[in-house]
């Protein structure tokens, strides 16, 4: 008996060993091939084949590759949405969701803590190319969301965690307020992982995912995905990776899909991890701040316990009492650590963001003179602390 024909009853982390995968069929595999190919066989009569479709029996792999189906499947089971659609990267993702369901005139309210490149998309392109208005607020506030819902809004979109200061937004709080209003809910989980958070169970339209993070986990293939309703993921899918080409390759779908299998275990070490580690960098009275949803004095930590499960996540933000050329010598300083953009990864990863940041207007004013991005690795946890404690050292803090 085929797999997929119960995997549906176990629990998360069954299904992220056993979701999208199946005996090959051709040579006996308990493993999915990878399909390099860029096109796939035609019926005999293709005659009436709309050669821009997607979905359904792979035609061209713009439209969706074997991998890409296999991938998809695991993340719909593991988000709990009624359909997914894998794109080539998390910002990828992200616009598709804008390109494919927004028009001119059309109005979005948005988190002030984004990504930055959703930050540049809504607060700059689309207002700019394509005349759909936009507004910062800050989501943690659900009156604030509320005032900035107009008649013409069509999609409240929110990142909770938030990149990079750990911001917590209420997802069925905001879920509720969007519905009673007509009006579209997506969140980007990225953060958080489907292990820690389930923004479609809480309410959401529309779950985003940077596959290229926790999800495949080990630094070394990009991706994004979109879990939702199939209606609004047919939309994305073809307007989004068909007709924009957004789609991903056959080999990263199959890294991330090996990737996710270790997603519980990883997390679990995550979330750990960085909760030790946060609760050491406050104790440090060199340590200007830290903001991690997981300490109790974070201002997001209730609706965290209520939204999160399994954790809190594995970023965490902080500032040391110092100035701009010593929180540099602090990460020269570092061992295990590493100095590098993006998180998610097995690995420990800081990034300094300085006072150049061009978002920093809307960070809480602790965050100004610049502050790291922690994302916490799954190496020892007190590894990690001594690296903490020895750099501080050096720097005499």
């Amino acid at each position: 008996m085929s797999k997929r024909k119960y995997y549906e009853e176990f629990g998360f982390q069954t299904r992220a060993v056993h979701v999208g995968n199946d005996v090959d069929g051709e040579t006996g595999a308990i493993r999915r091939p990878i399909t390099m190919a860029n096109s796939y066989e035609l019926p005999e009569d293709p005659t009436d084949m709309n050669w821009s479709s997607a979905g359904g029996k792979p035609l061209y792999t713009r439209n969706g590759g074997a991998n890409q189906n296999y991938l998809q499947e695991k993340l719909k089971s593991l988000e709990g949405g009624e359909d997914c659609v894998v794109l080539a990267s998390g910002v990828a993702a992200l616009s598709g969701i804008f390109f494919a369901l927004l028009k001119s005139g059309d109005h979005v309210v948005f988190s002030n803590i984004t990504y930055v490149a959703v930050y540049r998309l809504l607060n700059e392109l689309l207002p700019g190319k394509y005349g759909i208005e936009t507004t910062i607020v800050d989501t943690s506030n659900i009156d604030a969301v509320r005032a900035a819902i107009k008649p013409n809004t069509k999609l409240i979109h929110i990142e909770t965690p938030g990149n990079p200061t750990t911001q917590i937004s209420d997802i069925a709080a905001i879920a509720q307020l969007a519905h009673e209003n007509g009006v579209l809910l997506s969140v980007d989980n990225t953060f958080a992982s489907p292990y820690t958070q389930r923004p479609i169970e809480l309410g959401a339209d529309l779950t985003v995912e940077s596959l290229t993070k926790y999800i495949n986990g080990h630094g070394d293939a990009m991706g994004g995905a979109v879990i939702g309703a199939k209606s609004l993921i047919d939309r994305i899918r073809t307007d989004s990776m068909v007709n924009l080409g957004g789609a991903i390759s056959p080999f990263n779908a199959w890294l991330i899909m090996r990737g996710a299998v270790t997603l519980p275990l990883r997390m679990r070490e995550h979330n750990n991890n960085a909760l030790a580690v946060a609760r050491y960098l406050e104790s440090q009275k060199g340590v200007r701040f830290v903001s991690y949803p997981g300490l109790e004095k974070h201002k997001g930590h209730e609706i965290a316990k209520r939204q999160m499960i399994n954790g809190f996540g594995g970023v965490l933000a902080f500032g040391l009492n110092a100035d701009h050329g010593t929180h540099n010598r602090f990460v020269a300083a570092l061992r295990v650590i590493t100095s590098a953009v993006s998180l998610g990864h097995d690995e420990s990863l800081i990034v300094f963001l300085g006072e150049n940041d061009e978002r920093q207007y809307l960070y809480p004013e602790e965050f100004h003179g610049g502050f790291f991005r922690l994302s916490v690795g799954i190496e020892d946890a007190n590894d990690i602390i001594e690296d903490l404690k020895q750099a501080l050292k050096v720097i005499g803090l």
